[in-house]
């Protein structure tokens, strides 16, 4: 009889253990948390990892995550919101990474966290984390972080009659124009945002900064 294939419980388990370590455990750490009685499994799980393209071995030999590691299921349905709707989230799903989602330049691409409530009518809530690409050219009506007379904010950008300035998305919508200097930073690509952060995940944003 054909042994069960449990790759994908691993898999799941491993990403866990990455999420509170920050590193990949060693062949006998992982025989232990995975429940194997010989490292050797461990070694043999590696190994088909590694071939699926979610390990790889670093130039010490450490494993580390490959390319398909931080994947998860991604539903192509949609799940409604409203009262006496049909339909569920149940069609085909396909693996993909949320940095595949948001991030197109890893290089040219930063997060941080948004305090205030400036933006709220643009659905960016204080404690967000903003997915900024410094690379992106603003255009009329991006939400850009942005540097203004010496002070960082996180604004809708407009251009009115060539005048550039930045406009809030809250109760009074204000507007704020440059007196000395303007610089944008970058464009918004998106937001993520926890109903739950990680005490780890709060830490490291807390020393990347906030913006208004």
């Amino acid at each position: 009889m054909a042994r069960t294939n449990n790759d994908a419980q691993h898999l799941c388990r491993l990403r866990d253990l990455y999420a509170r370590a920050g590193c990949m455990p060693s062949y006998s750490e992982m025989s232990r948390a995975l429940g194997f009685k010989a490292k050797n499994a461990a070694f043999k799980l590696a190994q088909r990892l590694i071939a699926s393209g979610h390990l790889e071995k670093s130039l010490g030999g450490r494993l580390v995550p490959g390319p398909g590691f931080f994947t998860v299921d991604v539903s192509d349905g949609e799940v409604r919101a409203g009262f006496g709707c049909e339909g569920n989230a149940t069609s085909l799903f396909h693996a993909q990474a949320l940095d595949q989602l948001l991030i197109a330049r890893p290089s040219k691409t930063m997060f941080l966290k948004v305090r205030g409530d400036s933006m709220v009518g643009a659905g960016i809530l204080s404690g967000d984390v903003a997915v900024v690409e410094t690379s992106m050219q603003a255009v009329h009506g991006d939400v850009v972080v942005a540097e203004i007379d010496g002070s960082h904010t996180i604004k809708e950008y407009r251009t009115d009659l060539g005048k550039p300035h930045l406009t809030a998305h809250s109760g009074d919508r204000h507007s704020l124009s440059a007196k000395e200097t303007l610089n944008i930073i970058g464009v918004v690509r998106g937001i993520v945002r926890s109903y739950k952060p990680s005490q780890t995940g709060q830490a490291k944003l807390e020393k990347q900064g906030a913006l208004r």
